[in-house]
């Protein structure tokens, strides 16, 4: 149950993560919603987007990293 579970969290993770990497090049309802600039910043810009792709970069590479290093 628990190898499950770590599968499950460690996919979401490389789907967030590619959702912040999406962020950072598309505008819309959803990636706006999901921006961590956004959530962590009092007043998000254009200016602050890069933030997302970093994070989003971290987010992903890492989560891949723990489901091939197993």
């Amino acid at each position: 149950m628990i190898e499950r579970l770590d599968l499950f969290v460690t996919l979401l993770g490389i789907a967030y993560g590619g959702v912040l990497v999406w962020a950072f090049f598309v505008s819309n309802a959803f990636t706006e919603a999901m921006r961590i600039d956004a959530l962590l910043l009092p007043r998000p810009s254009a200016s602050t987007r890069p933030l997302n792709l970093a994070a989003g970069i971290l987010v992903a590479g890492y989560s891949a990293y723990s489901l091939i290093a197993g």
